[in-house]
């Protein structure tokens, strides 16, 4: 591995954050290799993987790696930071482990950046690939709708905070971004898990940054089983709660929207904890959420009064219910 001195800085950092993904990591590796342009550095944050990650990492020779390896888990946000703060690129991109950018990522944006010095970010659109990395042309497109990206159009969105909150249309792993403007707004907040993306683009449209849309599909984001599971969906709404209290929109559309938002994440967390056993803290948080959908709180306060053995087969079929 090799470490930059200060005269050969590279004009675009990458960072790409691991945690016990050693059979995907060179998917993602090699996808930096295969760039069309080669004035980067690439930076491996291991959040203290017990699998063959190290043993991957050495196999590599380009001194334009850089491998950090926590010896335990310092988690999500808190490793992607520990990248991020030893970057010396101009521009910057953090994409996961399992996931690619397509060769002509880098060159494609990073010409926009040059080119404008008043835009701070350049999003694209993504490929949805499969656990065997290949694309899925139909999915790939229904998520383009679903986020909001077939709404628009190349150049700089006329409402970012609109377009990052409420569309959610900028994916951070597709997205190339001047170091300097993340460092304007301290990058990821430390410390959470989940929604930390949301929360970094919330912060640079409120901060006045311009972003830039680029409707191609330069990355790929790859879907597959490791990210489901029921264990998730506690943490996940814990640390949405926390990224939806963080803020308050002087926008009143926006506003009512966070707070629908809110209140829907209030509810969703309360009747998640009921069904698991922490009765009291899970009533509060359905009572506070309960505008979200008054027939779910309600049904769910009533199964708050089952035994705890009998709650699993009655959350999920309270799950089933459209609000």
């Amino acid at each position: 591995m090799g470490t930059h001195l200060p005269f050969d800085m590279p004009k675009i950092s990458i960072c790409i954050p691991t945690y016990n993904r050693a059979h995907l990591l060179p998917d993602a590796i090699d996808s930096v290799f295969a760039q069309t342009i080669a004035d980067w550095e690439l930076i491996i944050c291991d959040d203290g993987s017990k699998d063959a990650t190290p043993e991957v990492l050495s196999r590599y020779h380009d001194p334009r790696i850089r491998y950090i390896r926590h010896s335990r888990n310092v988690g999500k946000s808190n490793n992607m930071r520990s990248g991020f703060e030893v970057a010396t690129g101009t521009y910057f991109i953090k994409f996961d482990d399992d996931d690619r950018l397509t060769p002509e990522f880098l060159e494609k944006t990073s010409e926009i950046l040059d080119r404008t010095s008043t835009i701070d970010f350049v999003g694209t659109d993504h490929w949805i690939i499969d656990s065997k990395g290949q694309r899925d042309h139909a999915f790939s497109d229904h998520n383009s709708h679903k986020w909001g990206r077939t709404e628009l159009s190349e150049g700089i969105p006329d409402n970012l905070l609109a377009t990052v909150f409420v569309k959610q249309s900028f994916q951070i792993g597709a997205t190339l971004f001047r170091t300097q403007a993340l460092h304007e707004v301290d990058y990821m907040r430390p410390n959470i898990q989940n929604c930390e993306d949301n929360d970094l683009f919330v912060r640079l449209a409120l901060e006045g940054k311009q972003g830039y849309y680029l409707p191609q599909r330069l990355m790929e984001y790859r879907v597959h089983a490791e990210q489901q599971g029921i264990d998730r969906a506690i943490p996940y709404l814990k640390d949405k709660l926390t990224y939806l209290t963080n803020f308050e929109f002087p926008d009143s559309g926006l506003e009512k929207i966070r707070r629908s938002r809110l209140a829907e994440t209030q509810l969703l967390l309360g009747l998640r904890l009921i069904e698991i056993g922490d009765t009291e803290t899970g009533r509060n948080l359905v009572r506070s959420g309960k505008f979200a959908s008054i027939s779910k709180a309600y049904t769910g306060l009533a199964l708050s009064l089952l035994p705890k053995s009998l709650r699993q087969t009655a959350f999920q079929g309270l799950r089933k219910l459209k609000p």
